[in-house]
């Protein structure tokens, strides 16, 4: 793409196939989807007899108006989508045609990719990984709350259920509304894994199958969207929120990952080791390690993500690995060959899934090129430590809120070469302003604490 005006001279074979795919499926609208820096999804709908343009020429809008994109003189921009991403919306279909989508990359006038698209911040750190022979494989486990609302619609935290660890009917009341997600993931392309109750009341968890990192990011947005309007359907409310409700556990979302080289295999595994994993492993996950405290500012983005990330709820707080306990932040599963691979549990489902997976992966190629040591594996519950026994195992602890996330974040040059200037900016600038609000809130446990006492 080299001016503003078309992006080819014809259409490709898949996007040929997207075009008989809408006329076949009687298709009225099209929606345009893209995240803005925060990860919020956007999209602009436009009528199914728009789409060969869209392939050919793009679909322009105001950039000035999203969240961390570009200035009012920088406003027009351009959406590019992606023919791979189409997927027909289920919730959408009336009989009397439809709606489906497409997933977009952002571009400039000049037909250049937009520094400041998260998912041009992750194919970015992929064409890294591809330059060092290598493909990324990831498999997220994004758990969310469903909960009851008031009389006039408004959400609450009042739990949909009573259900705990893995219940079934009637204590999980939500059975049916989960297998009603499956149903329509499952339209849209996803292949379910596993789903069930998590710990907490009202909460789930719905596991869809690893993929490459670029179509896992997506499948993580679209996976978001598709749980909120299932909910809405049901008249109740889903939230990925990390921490809704204090003093039980929050909402994460553990992603597996691994290595595939050149020739298809699978280059974490070595079944040599004690915990089946390569040199190569091992020193990507010293990066992730090493990198974490700069990344939890990405992968852990709110104010509410550091109530989660507290001793006692299952989350990780201390940067450490191991194979037989949750209190370190990466988990290696007994697994081996095509599936070994190690588990980061840190991530909360209200991260930009494309920024977040980009600062892992670049963490982690930069300890391969780096040859960094993870150290040994912490066997012991790191929970029971004090902060002696924790000083002479090396174990530091994650950021304990978002201002020193942000700190973090702006003092390491590996996550920033990451992200790139443009987000790197937008995105600590934005953060900075929330956890400034955040602190000159005042909220109803100091009131009721305090109000009455001093």
């Amino acid at each position: 793409m080299t001016n503003g005006d078309s992006k080819s001279d014809g259409l490709t074979d898949r996007e040929q196939a997207v075009l008989d795919e809408i006329e076949t499926k009687g298709i009225d609208f099209l929606r345009l989807q893209f995240t803005d820096i925060l990860g919020t999804v956007k999209n602009v709908s436009i009528p199914a007899h728009q789409a060969e343009k869209a392939f050919t020429e793009g679909i322009y809008f105001d950039g000035s108006s999203i969240e961390g994109f570009v200035r009012i003189q920088e406003s027009d921009m351009r959406l590019d989508p992606d023919p791979d991403t189409f997927a027909v919306l289920p919730w959408r279909s009336n009989g009397e045609g439809g709606s489906a989508r497409l997933i977009c990359d952002v571009v400039d006038r000049e037909g250049n990719a937009f520094a400041g698209g998260p998912r041009q911040v992750l194919k970015n750190v992929l064409a890294r990984a591809e330059e060092m022979g290598y493909t990324v494989s990831i498999g997220p486990e994004p758990e969310f709350f469903l909960f009851e609302k008031d009389e006039a619609g408004n959400a609450t935290t009042d739990a949909h259920d009573n259900g705990g660890y893995f219940d079934l009917a009637p204590k999980d009341l939500a059975s049916d509304i989960r297998r009603e997600i499956i149903f329509t993931l499952e339209e849209m392309g996803f292949e379910i894994e596993a789903s069930h109750h998590e710990v907490a009341r009202g909460q789930h968890e719905i596991n869809f199958k690893y993929d490459d990192a670029l179509t896992t990011a997506d499948n993580i947005a679209t996976f978001r969207a598709v749980v909120r309007a299932v909910a809405e359907q049901n008249d109740v409310h889903a939230t990925f929120m990390p921490k809704p409700i204090g003093e039980i556990n929050g909402s994460g979302m553990h992603s597996h990952i691994s290595l595939f080289d050149e020739d298809g295999e699978n280059a974490f595994a070595d079944g040599d080791d004690e915990f089946n994993l390569s040199e190569t492993a091992y020193q990507f996950m010293g990066g992730v390690l090493e990198h974490a405290p700069a990344f939890t500012a990405v992968t852990n983005p709110t104010v509410n993500s550091y109530k989660r990330l507290v001793p006692g709820y299952e989350a990780p707080v201390y940067i450490a690995w191991s194979d037989v306990n949750r209190s370190a932040l990466i988990r290696v599963p007994d697994a081996a060959g095509v599936s070994a691979r190690f588990e980061i549990r840190s991530p909360d489902p209200s991260c930009n899934p494309y920024l977040a997976l980009a600062a892992v992966i670049a963490s982690g190629l930069e300890g391969i090129e780096e040859g960094a040591d993870p150290g040994d594996a912490v066997r012991e519950d790191i929970y029971e430590f004090d902060d002696e026994k924790r000083a002479e195992y090396g174990i530091e602890t994650l950021p304990g809120n978002l201002g020193e996330a942000i700190t973090a974040l702006e003092e390491d040059p590996v996550v920033q070469e990451a992200l790139g200037p443009h987000v790197s900016e937008k995105f600590a600038e934005a953060k900075r302003q929330e956890f400034s609000e955040y602190k000159a809130s005042v909220s109803e446990w100091e009131t009721d604490r305090y109000l009455e006492k001093f």
